[in-house]
This record gives C-alpha cells, structure tokens and sequence, in this order.
C-alpha cells in the first residue's frame, strides 16, 4: 500500500509524505492536551464519525475538505485522522499544498488512537 499510496501523491503533484507531519496517537493525545489551539479535524464519513470519534474533533469528510478549506484556520495548528491514516494522509497533502505549513496527522488514525486506550466519544 505504501508503494502505491506514493504513486497516487506523485501522480496528483502532491509529492512524498513529509514524515515529520505523521505522529504516534500518543504524541497526538499529550499535543491536544497541551494546546488548546489545535484543530482536530475527523476526515471520515459522517456515519463513521457518529460510531466513535476523538472529542473535540470536527467532522470534515475528505472528500468535502477542498470546499470547506475555510472553515479551518491557517494560522493555528491542524491535526488530522480518518480510519486508519490513509485518508488523513491525503487530505494532509491537501493542507500543506494549500499552504497550511501546520498541519500533521495522526498515523493509524482512530483504530489506532483506540488500540492506545486513548479517550473516543460514541
């Protein structure tokens, strides 16, 4: 998968993924709790979001983020998650190719945030 997921980002001149903008769900977990400021953003389907979801978080399907662009800040850092981390990782490529120089997103996404035992809202 991550062979192809690197042609799919080539092919929509979205470049490599920058590893630095990929966190642990633990680093995520003790980033939220040190900064208010961050923008938790859930770029799953809606039905996904209503099962379980990271509180806090703002529901923006990956496939509305370009539209909806506005509704998140520039200047204030940005933190992504989907499922698994593969829709995150695209829509962090989004970001960054927008101009968001703050933007990461949480590798494994919530499945992994949950195998954590980290806190989720049903």
């Amino acid at each position: 998968m991550g062979k192809l997921l690197t042609m799919v980002r080539m092919m929509l001149g979205l470049g490599p993924a920058d590893p630095s903008a990929e966190i642990s769900p633990q680093e995520a977990f003790q980033r939220l709790k040190g900064h208010k400021t961050i923008q938790l953003v859930d770029v799953r389907s809606p039905e996904e979001y209503r099962q379980m979801r990271i509180g806090g978080s703002k529901l923006i399907s990956l496939n509305e983020l370009e539209s909806r662009l506005r509704e998140i800040d520039k200047i204030k850092p940005v933190l992504l998650y989907c499922q698994g981390g593969n829709r995150s990782r695209m829509a962090l490529g989004l970001l960054k190719s927008k101009g968001f120089t703050q933007a990461a997103h949480i590798v494994g996404g919530i499945s992994a945030w949950n195998r954590n035992g980290l806190p989720v809202e049903n």
